[in-house]
């Protein structure tokens, strides 16, 4: 990470971390600063890799304009390069970053300013980075400058605003022309905010921090001016109310990303190698253009695999790609029904080197729910960060297009050319659900009653949000059902094959096809960007008996919770704090970033009898 103003290295992050937990417009804490990871604008392209994945560039395009052109890796030193020393050229390679919150707190005299004051100076080493910090230079209570922290307060809204908390508003209790010195005082050691004051060293004015939260926040704060500190600008109008929050708070960056699995679309290997390179042959106007290319990139010990073809045969290969994506009128709002099909059909004839599929029988024991299990030895996913939220999750909504236009804060201040993205490489289990077994459960009276519990939770759910809940469709109990035995599937999967719960990830396939076809299915797959997502042993699971075992233990598992009857007897309140039903984090609930809808609309009583009854259970 390379500090936006003066190139200053401030600390490391893993790529992924870059864009999906930390990534534009979210803050950074490293050792000694907290920062924020600023626009595509400030970022140097210059050595970044372009992705190649054209269903998840057209979805892009379809969501951001069709001048996006480019999926990139971000800027990262190639692998066993790094800076010797300060002008070596790894020194220069990272992604922007700006001190935010920019009020600091010198933890000897308490004092409390922006860094724009004057009181503080950078100190940094350009050969620890890590060691980088800011000073405050003369401080009244230390012999040496103390390093100082950054002040543990911001406020944000729901439109994806973020802003320093407003300290001189709040203590003077609105506008006034005072410009005195802040103290920040903690008098207990809870850390709680009715235990920290601050203070105006020059009209004695205070208040306790417990007032800018909760109701008492409402009244006390001013509203909201638009700020997007990682554009350096403001919005023109904002109505919202600012919320206080605390720095690191979990809601302060939500990100909206799109993701693909490479699907070959066709049996034929060299149309196989050519759209895995789509990205290269992009740049080809003509046949020698091509020929140009290959040959280049063939001299540096690339596209070795294109050696037994000749460039008028790999040319009509990239002209017939070109043609098949023109044709193509469901790739830009349907990333999952190709998937869907690709893995119904498990046809081995279509195996590439980054997708080969293996089709088995079922699990053991339940033949009678399942039609196949599909072993996926090899995948390759590729994600994209469109944007991002504040204060509500993205994950609420049933899919990204339905998350309000005025929640998504943009990654840059005009319309991007291109958008930061990454791939992961891994190995999963899909598993696809007998439809008859599905519909017949779906007719059940007690399971028609629950879909309707679902209809009035969502409503509830999005009036508290001041949501219309015509325009954001809500989930079927076809989906909570499916959703929940992937949950407690995964939690099953994470005690044998391996892997850390963060490692696996979910993607249900519950839509209506073009064709009025319903789809039924889970791809339990890995998710980690390392070589921890090859290990093997998630696919050992899905051979018959073996799942057929572990099907059953997730269920068992899931019977009864420790936090039951609590835990079986909850329903969604009036207020719809939540979409979920009998389930929780001891029972069901997984990390956020293996669920694709944010821990909601899960109901184990779906699955198998609980303390509630066995009305709904799908297993018997």
């Amino acid at each position: 990470m390379v500090h936006s103003n003066s190139r200053y290295r401030v600390g490391e992050l893993r790529p992924s971390q870059i864009l999906f937990s930390y990534g534009i417009g979210a803050i950074a804490d490293l050792p000694n600063l907290s920062v924020m990871i600023m626009g595509l604008e400030d970022w140097d392209t210059t050595y970044t890799v372009e992705l190649s994945e054209e269903r998840l560039l057209i979805a892009v395009q379809h969501k951001l304009g069709m001048q996006v052109k480019r999926l990139l890796f971000p800027p990262t030193p190639s692998e066993g390069e790094s800076a010797a020393t300060p002008k070596d050229e790894a020194s220069r390679i990272g992604i922007p970053v700006a001190p935010f919150p920019s009020w600091m707190v010198c933890p000897r005299c308490r004092l409390l300013a922006p860094l724009h004051s004057g009181f503080f100076d950078l100190e940094s080493n350009p050969y620890r980075f890590d060691r980088t910090y800011y000073v405050h230079k003369n401080c009244s209570k230390a012999q040496k400058p103390p390093k100082v922290i950054p002040a543990r307060f911001l406020v944000a809204c729901e439109q994806g605003h973020l802003d320093d908390f407003p300290w001189k508003y709040f203590v003077h209790r609105g506008h006034k022309d005072c410009n005195g010195a802040l103290q920040l005082t903690e008098y207990g050691i809870s850390g709680a905010a009715t235990d920290i004051m601050v203070k105006c060293r020059t009209c004695r004015d205070s208040r306790r921090l417990s007032d800018a939260f909760g109701k008492l926040g409402k009244e006390n704060l001013p509203r909201c001016r638009g700020r997007h500190p990682h554009l350096r600008q403001f919005d023109e109008h904002c109505d919202r109310q600012m919320k206080g929050i605390l720095l690191g708070a979990s809601n302060s960056w939500f990100a909206m990303t799109l993701s693909a699995l490479s699907i070959p679309s066709s049996s034929d290997k060299l149309a196989q190698l050519v759209e895995q390179n789509a990205a290269v042959f992009a740049k080809a106007s003509s046949v020698e253009v091509l020929e140009a290319i290959v040959s280049a990139m063939q001299s540096q010990g690339l596209l070795q695999e294109f050696s037994g073809y000749t460039p008028a045969e790999i040319w009509e290969a990239v002209q017939a790609g070109q043609r098949d994506r023109n044709r193509s009128t469901t790739l830009a709002t349907d990333l999952k029904t190709p998937e869907w099909e690709t893995f119904i059909q498990a046809d081995p004839q279509k195996n590439a080197q980054d997708f080969q599929l293996r089709s088995v029988e079922p699990p053991t024991g339940y033949e009678a729910y399942f039609t196949q299990t599909v072993l996926v030895e090899k995948l390759r996913e590729v994600r994209a960060l469109i944007g991002f939220t504040r204060i509500q999750s993205p994950g609420d909504f049933v899919e990204i297009e339905q998350v309000p236009q005025q929640y998504r804060a943009p990654l840059s201040r005009s319309a991007p050319s291109w958008i930061p993205a990454s791939e992961v490489k891994g190995e999963g289990i899909f598993l696809q659900f007998s439809e008859d077994a599905i519909a017949q459960w779906e007719q059940r009276p007690a399971v028609q009653q629950h879909d309707q519990d679902i209809q009035k939770a969502h409503h509830n759910w999005c009036l508290a949000r001041d949501l219309d809940p015509a325009q954001i469709p809500r989930r079927s109990v076809r989906y909570v059902l499916i959703h929940s035995f992937s949950h407690a599937l995964m939690r099953q999967f994470t005690l044998e094959c391996g892997y850390n719960a963060a490692s696996l990830r979910e993607r249900l396939y519950t839509a209506t096809s073009h064709e009025g076809k319903f789809q039924a299915g889970i791809l339990i797959y890995t998710a980690a960007p390392d070589s921890e997502g090859t290990l093997g042993g998630l696919v050992s699971l899905g051979e018959p008996d073996t799942l057929g075992y572990h099907v059953a233990q997730a269920l068992e598992q899931i019977r009864i919770c420790a936090s039951d009857p609590l835990c079986a007897s909850h329903t969604p309140s009036d207020r719809a704090v939540s979409l979920h039903w009998a389930s929780c984090h001891a029972c069901s609930f997984v990390p956020e970033t293996s669920c694709e809808q944010g821990n909601q609309y899960l109901n184990r009583s779906t699955l198998i009898p609980t303390l509630q009854g066995d009305r709904l259970a799908f297993f018997v």
